[in-house]
């Protein structure tokens, strides 16, 4: 069956697949797969394929922001995606947490848009807990900061005339911000997929801590390196834990 936004074909598709915004990224992660052959490449959805250490998936990218992301997240579920982990960036709401920290999304605060019209207002997005348990423990094997905590997914990038309550996200306990987990939390929710998220922090969102912001420094680029690794870790997990749990 043809997916006809993303382009491809539901025979293609294998059951995991990580999930990015960047489709450079996506190409990035594909470089570390055995046979990685490119399927698509329709708007900003760009989709590879290929096998780590003896494990099919899939790598897409789905752009910035819940709406486009959702469409991806949606299509791949269809096409026969189980097992859905977000790689990518967020800004950190602690010191504890500079840039090139790592943090594993354990759920997500709703300030978007797009899933209050999927779900009723109080319904929580919560990531799976046996792809966010097998993120953290592949995440923590390597060097550097990581955290596992609640996220939050917001629509605005840049600052309007409305004030973005950061603080009281802080106050309440979240540990970082970004812009697709609600979405890929509650579309996984409602399709009976499974799904995990691991961000790399790229800067700060607290006003108190913010300094200029530059996504590109060499702590970054460690970061995106170790989440990726980690995320590739967590799938020969999870796919081993599926094989036993069917025998």
């Amino acid at each position: 069956m043809l997916m006809s936004i993303l382009q491809i074909d539901s025979e293609d598709i294998p059951p995991y697949a990580i999930v990015c915004g960047d489709p450079k990224r996506a190409e990035m992660i594909s470089q570390r797969l055995k046979g990685a052959r490119e399927l698509a490449f329709s708007r900003e959805y760009r989709t590879f394929v290929g096998e780590y250490e003896g494990v099919k998936l899939a790598v897409v990218s789905h752009g910035v922001g819940c709406p486009g992301a959702a469409v991806c997240f949606e299509e791949l579920i269809r096409a026969g995606v189980n097992t859905l982990i977000r790689v990518g960036t967020a800004g950190s709401y602690s010191e504890d947490y500079p840039a090139g920290s790592l943090v594993v999304s354990t759920a997500a605060v709703r300030t978007d848009g797009l899933t209050r019209q999927l779900v009723p207002e109080g319904f929580p997005a919560v990531g799976d807990s046996q792809v966010v348990n097998a993120l953290y423990q592949a995440a923590t094997l390597g060097d550097g900061v990581t955290a596992k905590g609640i996220t939050v997914t917001l629509d605005a990038f840049f600052a309007g005339v409305e004030e973005i309550p950061h603080l009281k996200y802080k106050q309440a306990g979240a540990i970082a911000v970004e812009m697709e987990i609600a979405a890929l939390y509650i579309v996984s929710t409602l399709r009976g997929a499974r799904a995990g998220a691991i961000l790399a922090i790229d800067g700060y969102a607290d006003a108190e801590l913010a300094e200029v912001y530059d996504p590109h420094t060499d702590a970054v680029a460690r970061a995106v390196e170790r989440e990726i690794e980690a995320t590739l870790r967590a799938i020969v997990t999870l796919a081993h834990e599926d094989e036993a749990g069917r025998a």
